[in-house]
């Protein structure tokens, strides 16, 4: 266990609850721990969580691990949720749903509440841990952990670095797995760790370990499920690249990982920096004539108070539930040009994500061609949300929306996985792409349903384009989606954001419209379902 004593991923005292589900790799980080416990002196307990996707077999499961718990004497902390009603409410993936569940059970083991790494932005769920020394005994009250321990190997990190070069992502998506993970309370402060400490380790030598040792585990059927990602890459993928090209590329994606997460380490202390004194912020007046509503002003004389401006209370709630902050910044044009490009891409896109802009590459890189020219003429570039970017010779601006009209409707485009969930903030609503297995569409409208290989992913949703032509289901040839949205009597402010979505350049799916015949799922195949609905 190099990997813990290397960045102390254990300390004496620690009370570690090890997560087992009961497969090959949680159980042997669990049988390890129990060798090392005196060693690193810690004090181990089991956590399971069931997810109930299952039906008999995840009851089994839990069965099985409150054996392990009761064999060799530990306690037992498990907790449930319903994952399938969670992915029908909330319109996302099974797997998105368990794992924020799981997480969210986690964080209440350690004191705090919700997902430790939600990134969705639904508001997590509150658990109830059961707490069991013995078969039947139980006590309510949170439990006293500092850590939680889970399984995850050198495989898992691959398949994750693989996953997120397919899908698209920088170095800090490329960091993949940490070994560490800090968890913080509603008060933002810390209350515990959740750490990773088989990274290194593969899957097939924990089998062998267990295997040796004589110990049984639980096989889980969702591992060999192909509908979901991470075993198609694990299936296929991965045994490829092994055979054909490199035996050794498991570990390689894994160091690769772990170069990723050093090099974004060093950035986000740099980013930092800058954020605090190169970047200025500033609120624009017309807010913050709104949020100094409760200052009274006195005249001259200082005997009556002067008569302040109405405040509207449509424009304070505007800015109150704006999904930006209303916040302006700037920065020296001169010294950005001046940075390498490395710095410049960086800087742009920390102001994104602290300001709430939804910055994709291809924004960034339109932000840096507009800050460097130098034509008189030209020196305002919208951005997505409704923001814009104003030049000057020596200054550059990132301007918020003037919420004191409505914002006038821009062009959009997004891109999102196959399965996947994407939030159009134009449009106040989200679009769902979900794959729906062979045989499991009696449920479904026909004409909803695409062929599942006819969407090869991602798709890019936007608001439709002069010129742009769509053909509808039942029809003889493409038509313009502009007669389309007249014949549809679409008034002229929802018609200039009316949403369309794109598969390789074509238009493959239009608001209001059946799935075109070409793309249209058959009887017994796997299909995709597109849904959009409010957010």
């Amino acid at each position: 266990m190099a990997l813990i004593r290397r960045q102390e991923l254990l300390r004496a005292g620690d009370r570690v609850g090890v997560a087992v589900s009961g497969g090959i790799d949680s159980v042997a980080l669990l049988r390890l721990l129990l060798e090392l416990r005196r060693d690193l002196g810690i004090v181990p307990s089991i956590v399971h969580f069931n997810h109930r996707l299952r039906g008999t077999e995840s009851d089994s499961d839990e069965e099985f691990v409150a054996g392990l718990a009761r064999e060799y004497d530990l306690e037992f902390f498990s907790g449930s949720e319903d994952v399938a009603a969670c992915v029908a409410e909330e319109r996302i993936s099974v797997e998105t749903a368990a794992r924020e569940l799981r997480y969210g059970f986690f964080r209440h083991l350690l004191g705090a509440e919700g997902d430790a790494e939600n990134s969705s932005g639904a508001e997590a769920p509150v658990h109830s841990a059961t707490r069991n020394r013995s078969a039947g005994s139980t006590a309510q009250g949170k439990p006293v952990l500092n850590t939680i321990v889970t399984g995850h190997t050198l495989d898992d990190q691959a398949e994750t670095v693989l996953m997120r070069i397919i899908r698209g992502a920088g170095l800090r998506g490329l960091g993949a797995i940490h070994p560490r993970l800090l968890v913080e309370n509603d008060d933002d402060e810390p209350c515990g760790e959740i750490v990773r400490p088989l990274l290194t380790i593969r899957h097939r030598d924990l089998e062998q370990y267990l295997k040796d040792i004589d110990q049984a585990w639980r096989e889980d059927s969702t591992n060999t499920d192909e509908r979901f990602t991470r075993n198609r890459v694990r299936k296929m993928i991965v045994p490829l690249l092994e055979k054909e090209f490199n035996p050794v590329v498991v570990g390689n994606l894994a160091e690769l990982a772990e170069i990723a997460r050093g090099e974004e380490d060093y950035w986000e202390n740099e980013i930092a920096g800058w954020m605090g004194t190169t970047v200025q912020w500033s609120e624009p007046d017309w807010a913050r004539s709104a949020s100094e509503r409760g200052l009274i002003q006195i005249s001259v004389s200082g005997t009556q108070p002067a008569q302040s401006a109405p405040i509207d209370p449509d424009l304070e709630s505007r800015i109150e539930n704006a999904p930006w902050k209303v916040v302006n910044a700037s920065m020296s044009r001169i010294w950005f040009l001046s940075e390498p490009l490395a710095v410049q891409r960086r800087l742009v896109k920390a102001i994104g994500e602290h300001a709430g802009i939804t910055l994709e590459f291809k924004h960034v890189e339109e932000i840096l061609r507009f800050a460097a020219e130098d034509r008189p003429s030209g020196k305002e570039l919208s951005l997505p949300m409704g923001w814009k970017l104003m030049r000057e010779p020596e200054q550059l601006h990132f301007v918020t929306p003037d919420l004191r009209e409505p914002v006038l409707a821009r062009d959009y485009e997004y891109e999102f996985p196959i399965p996947g969930r994407i939030a159009i903030v134009e449009l106040g609503s989200s679009f769902e792409a979900r794959r729906i297995p062979a045989g499991a569409d009696a449920g479904y409208n026909p004409d909803n349903l695409f062929a599942a290989e006819s969407l090869p992913g991602p798709l890019r949703v936007r608001n439709w384009r002069a010129g742009d032509r769509f053909w509808p289901a039942h029809t003889k040839s493409p038509k313009k989606i502009k007669e389309l949205l007249q014949e549809r009597h679409v008034a002229l402010p929802e018609r200039r954001v009316w949403p369309v979505i794109e598969s390789e350049n074509e238009i493959v799916w239009m608001r209001g419209f059946p799935v075109p015949a070409k793309f249209r799922a058959k009887a017994g195949q796997d299909a995709i379902l597109i849904v959009e609905s409010g957010s």
